[in-house]
């Protein structure tokens, strides 16, 4: 079985999609012959992204995985050979209401029509999909994300004293600004990875927060942070999945989270959870975690179980799965 990968142009400002498959291909079964192919162009305007539609048509295989950002590929692509992964639905909740409704016929409803079938990350995304899209659940398979192989479980002695407190993300769910507001009174260093805008630079300086921006990092650069903190803060206010939740399980260390959907699914019982809306909680769980030696020890426990289950071995074994379907055209 020959697969084709489609993803996006290379950009050193976004790689999870990448580093997600490149984990799960190294791990696929011995009989699945798989090549990547990345478009030539930024999706950017009508006429670039036409250009990276049409050279996909020459790119196709036995299966083609549509990865994810560049959905309209799927236009012109053999419809019972292909299937796409959708990460989240963000884009149909941001910018004017037009800019809403072109969003979503051309990269959701349109590209789903196009597909045989649905890849997507958690339940929840799936329960969106079906809500806002009117798409049938049969066609949707929810496989989960993976970890990379990269990390390893890092044991480090906390600094109750000043710990170091690793922020992923800085995009407006990323919720900095509440972060920012509950660390104000707590003696700590904040380390933030995604690069800050100037609203929340200031915001930091007018706070006095002991922070580090780091942006364009490779990714062994990013688990090295992962080390050197104390606390993994991922309070997000809206996620499609949450990999720093298993990346943060997977090397040892205490993450807080917020306790909606799909975050606290995924973390279970290996994260601090609370209201992402509520800086007083969000200040309240630092804290506990800081002082409470027991609570740390239990949620690093925890996540070390908690992340066998997102295995590179057996997410890979869920897309081969899904292939052998789409070959057989059942």
């Amino acid at each position: 079985m020959r697969v084709r990968y489609f993803f996006r142009k290379p950009s050193p400002h976004f790689h999870s999609i990448e580093e997600l498959f490149f984990n799960i291909q190294k791990h696929l079964p011995k009989d699945i012959e798989f090549s990547n192919y990345f478009a030539k162009f930024e999706s950017r305007g009508f006429f670039k992204r036409l250009l990276i539609t049409i050279l996909a048509v020459f790119k196709q295989q036995d299966v083609n995985h549509i990865t994810g950002d560049i959905h309209f590929i799927s236009y012109f692509l053999k419809k019972k050979r292909s299937l796409l992964t959708i990460h989240d639905i963000a884009p149909l909740k941001r910018g004017n209401i037009l800019k809403r409704k072109i969003i979503k016929f051309f990269w959701f409803t349109l590209a789903i029509r196009r597909v045989k079938y649905i890849t997507v990350i958690s339940e929840f995304t799936k329960s969106e999909i079906i809500q806002h899209l009117n798409i049938k659940p049969d066609k949707i398979f929810v496989i989960p994300n993976t970890i990379s192989s990269l990390l390893k479980y890092n044991p480090r002695q906390f600094n109750s004293e000043c710990p170091t407190i690793l922020q992923i993300g800085t995009k407006e769910n990323k919720n900095i600004p509440r972060l920012i507001e509950a660390i104000t009174n707590i003696k700590c260093k904040l380390i933030v990875v995604g690069k800050l805008n100037e609203t929340q630079i200031n915001l930091l300086i007018k706070n006095k927060i002991d922070y580090q921006n780091y942006y364009n990092l490779e990714y062994n650069k990013i688990i090295e942070l992962y080390k050197l903190s104390d606390i993994v803060a991922f309070v997000s206010t809206y996620e499609g999945f949450g990999v720093p939740i298993l990346e943060a399980n997977a090397t040892g260390r205490v993450i807080i989270t917020a306790n909606i959907s799909p975050m606290k699914e995924i973390a279970q019982t290996s994260a601090y959870l609370v209201n992402p809306e509520s800086v007083t909680e969000i200040y309240q769980g630092i804290k506990n975690i800081i002082n409470d030696a027991e609570l740390r020890n239990r949620l690093i426990t925890n996540g070390l179980l908690n992340v066998e289950k997102y295995k590179a071995d057996n997410i890979a074994k869920m897309y081969a799965n899904l292939y052998q379907k789409i070959l057989t055209n059942v």
